[in-house]
């Protein structure tokens, strides 16, 4: 396995699913529907069967939970290349975007900013803020708070203003859920809430971060880029054309 795809394994256990099934290498996951990450097959390394069958048993899956059947592969990879001959294409309807762009940066820890924090638990106001509106259920918050997590938050004009999550796989700080509430945009507080998390990650033993931007979200890659992180590798999420994704146990 490569290094872009245990990259993605450490990214994928840091975004952990409520259920998560081997298949070979693979790793089938479900979630209740939060997030593509979480409710998609990932596809690095070995399936450890041919892979019109390792296709087969993502769709029924899916469909056993009630999901669309997707997967989470490695952009230009080997993987991806058999994907695509086997009558899967990309997830172009993908709402968050179906092409991701992995970001890395080294962490140093960085001044503090006054009214931005990072903790142990989520501070009232925090999941409006991290949640899109249709977002908040129960597997949306067990997702947002599995493993080591640190909750960041910024308070502008006696109100939570901004927010991120961090947590802390392999050694490595996986960054998410950066939001700024409009009203407070343009005012440093997503470069202060990066920099609190930041800081969080170097004291709790991290000394690189890693982040997932859709690659069309070109405000959050520009911010990104002018804190030091540079692109890593790329992935996409691939579904199946219409009438090749039949359940075997039907």
């Amino acid at each position: 396995m490569n290094a872009r795809e245990k990259l993605e394994i450490t990214c994928s256990k840091a975004w952990p699913p409520l259920v998560e099934d081997p298949l070979g290498e693979w790793r089938l996951r479900w979630a209740d529907g939060f997030t593509g990450r979480a409710n998609s097959a990932l596809a690095v390394g070995d399936p450890g069967r041919p892979f019109g069958e390792a296709l087969r048993a993502v769709c029924d899956f899916a469909h056993d939970r009630g999901i669309t059947p997707m997967v989470q592969v490695v952009r230009d990879s080997p993987n991806e290349r058999a994907i695509a001959t086997s009558g899967w294409v990309p997830a172009t309807g993908h709402g968050a975007g179906h092409e991701v762009v992995v970001l890395t940066a080294p962490l140093t820890p960085s001044p503090g900013v006054p009214g931005v924090t990072v903790g142990d638990e989520p501070v009232p106001g925090w999941w409006e803020l991290a949640l899109r509106p249709g977002e908040d259920s129960p597997a949306a918050r067990q997702v947002l708070t599995s493993g080591k997590v640190g909750y960041g938050g910024a308070t502008a004009e006696g109100v939570l203003a901004g927010v991120v999550r961090g947590a802390l796989v392999d050694g490595w700080l996986h960054v998410g859920r950066l939001e700024v509430t409009p009203v407070f945009r343009r005012r440093g507080l997503a470069s202060a809430l990066m920099g609190a998390v930041r800081t969080w990650g170097v004291e709790h033993g991290a000394d690189r971060a890693v982040l997932q931007v859709a690659e069309g979200n070109s405000g959050a890659l520009a911010l990104y880029a002018g804190l030091g992180y540079a692109p890593h590798h790329r992935y996409r999420y691939w579904v199946p054309a219409p009438g090749s994704c039949e359940d075997s146990t039907s």
